[in-house]
C-alpha cells in the first residue's frame, strides 16, 4: 500500500509530495503509483533515494559535504577522499577503476 493510498490522496488536485521540517522534499507519488523517497542528514546532504521501480541508491558524506562513498541497487558503488582543500586524492569503483591524485 502506498502512502497515498494510506492518506487517501486525491490525485485530481495533484501529486502527493511530503516534506521534511527543513522543507526538503521526502516523498513523491503521482497518480499512476510511482513514487520516490529520500533522506537527508543534518546537513541537508542527500543519504538515500528509493523509487516503486525497485531502485535505490545511498550516499555518505565527509565534514565539508564531499561524496566519499556511494552504492546502488545494481551492484555499483564508489569511494573517494579528499585532502583538506576538498581535491579528491583518491578514487576507487566496483569496476575495478582506482585513481590516486597528487594536488
Amino acid at each position: 500500500m502506498t502512502k497515498g493510498q494510506i492518506l487517501k490522496h486525491n490525485f485530481t488536485k495533484g501529486n502527493l509530495i511530503l516534506y521534511d521540517v527543513n522543507d526538503k522534499e521526502t516523498y513523491y507519488e503521482n497518480s499512476d503509483g510511482y513514487w520516490y523517497k529520500q533522506e537527508y542528514d543534518t546537513n541537508g546532504n542527500k543519504t538515500y533515494f528509493e523509487n516503486s521501480n525497485g531502485y535505490w541508491y545511498k550516499l555518505e558524506y565527509d565534514s565539508n559535504g564531499n561524496v566519499i562513498y556511494s552504492e546502488d541497487s545494481q551492484g555499483s558503488w564508489y569511494k573517494r577522499e579528499y585532502d583538506t582543500n576538498s581535491n579528491e586524492i583518491y578514487f576507487e569503483d566496483s569496476e575495478g577503476f582506482v585513481r590516486h591524485s597528487l594536488v
